[in-house]
């Protein structure tokens, strides 16, 4: 307990955090009101926090061994330490030089995303059950960040608006957009292109290396008649031919890997038409290039990595896009990783009994790090709109919200919506 207990005095200041260890001593870290208990139900568990914080923490909640007393839960001790380390960032890094080398070098083989390896990937996150999803997703099943021009709104209400967003930036016509043909990369479980086809009555293809996710977008496509118009393949994006009038891509570049957005870029690139518009939604970092950490790419999103803007920006430049916008959306994944958090912890026994507890306080971790790094500033979203020529965009950018707007009045948020939000 000893390097623990001198690793929590130098981070812990403002709390109060006590720590009951295996054998029942506590330990008290920082000041404040409300106290928030955890204990550690194995001898060994002090140590495995201590030596590898990054990792060790998160898989000693995984594994039963850090356990919050009630009523505070692992999504109240991640808030703690995030308010605890402001700009130094507890656990992000090995200890020691020998360590980080060590870590340096498996996260840069984790970034290796060929073929054969990429599609493993991918499924290791997004072939979880149906089921799972539905527990905690909105009907649509969008699985990035929703826009909440309304706080207090439903997460029903914010996934409209997204894709409404989205479909703005892409400066389609409803009266012209007959045949034009539009790629979704990472087509998820096909809700943005199904939503573009409905209000334009354009042609998608929707790719993505997620088996399932295929499988059910095509399903929903048929369901509504228009898979003659709409289809989903499973397919890598860098073996897609043809032309497309617009490209989307939401949610995917993370999986791109550090390294290969030139790559990216310039398959895209090809791919688009000389009157085109690209736009690429990410998440991205606010303090510049960095690597994923040893926990997130264990057990969430193996082979992932968020970029930075100035590593999309010089891709771009490289491979011959003009940036027609960009646009920062703050705390906006907060408040969608929030709505993700509760949803989950108010479905509990569905999903220990598809899987097991271990997944489901995986979960609960991997939601409540990731709604904190957005809270606090190190993470954002990135909206990049990309063009061949500057002259197929307006001068202004009112047309956005214009366009918008005409979007969410067109597709109203059904009653039984609002009593989501009540579960």
């Amino acid at each position: 307990m000893w390097l623990l207990d001198r690793l929590l005095r130098a981070v812990v200041h403002e709390g109060p955090l006590i720590v009951v260890d295996h054998d029942g001593s506590l330990h008290h870290y920082g000041t404040g009101g409300d106290p928030l208990t955890i204990r550690l139900t194995a001898p060994r568990t002090a140590w495995r926090i201590a030596s590898d914080p990054g990792l060790g923490a998160g898989e000693a909640y995984m594994d039963g061994e850090l356990v919050v007393d009630p009523p505070h839960d692992i999504r109240d001790l991640v808030l703690l330490f995030k308010r605890n380390a402001n700009r130094r960032r507890f656990g992000s890094a090995p200890p020691n030089p020998l360590r980080r080398l060590v870590d340096w070098v498996a996260w840069r083989l984790d970034q290796i995303n060929t073929r054969a390896r990429i599609g493993a990937k991918v499924r290791h996150h997004y072939d979880l059950t149906r089921q799972f999803y539905e527990l905690f997703l909105d009907e649509d099943r969008q699985y990035t960040m929703a826009y909440w021009a309304d706080p207090d709104g439903t997460l029903e209400q914010a996934q409209r608006d997204k894709k409404a967003l989205i479909a703005a930036k892409l400066r389609l016509d409803p009266a012209r957009s007959h045949g034009l043909r539009v790629l979704d990369i990472g087509c998820g479980w096909g809700g943005l292109g199904l939503f573009l086809h409905r209000h334009y009555g354009c042609e998608v293809l929707g790719v993505s290396l997620a088996p399932d996710q295929v499988r059910f977008a095509n399903e929903r496509a048929a369901a509504a008649g228009v898979a003659d118009k709409v289809r989903f393949e499973l397919i890598d994006y860098r073996d897609v031919t043809g032309t497309f009038d617009r490209i989307t891509s939401v949610g995917m570049i993370e999986h791109v890997g550090a390294g290969n957005f030139t790559g990216y870029f310039a398959k895209t690139f090809d791919l688009l038409a000389d009157d085109g518009i690209m736009l690429t939604h990410t998440i991205g970092r606010t303090s510049g290039p960095g690597r994923t950490d040893a926990w997130t790419r264990k057990h969430v999103f193996p082979g992932g990595y968020i970029p930075a803007l100035s590593e999309l920006v010089t891709a771009c430049e490289q491979t011959g896009w003009q940036t027609g916008d960009c646009e920062v959306l703050r705390f906006h994944y907060a408040l969608t990783l929030q709505e993700w958090y509760r949803r989950t912890c108010a479905h509990r026994a569905e999903i220990v009994a598809l899987y097991d507890e271990r997944l489901f306080r995986m979960w609960q971790f991997y939601l409540a790090g990731a709604e904190q790094a957005f809270r606090s500033g190190g993470m954002v979203n990135l909206h990049l709109q990309t063009v061949k020529r500057q002259g197929v965009l307006p001068m202004t950018r009112d047309y956005i919200a214009a366009e918008a707007a005409r979007l969410i009045a067109a597709e109203p948020v059904p009653d039984w919506h609002l009593s989501v939000a009540a579960e």
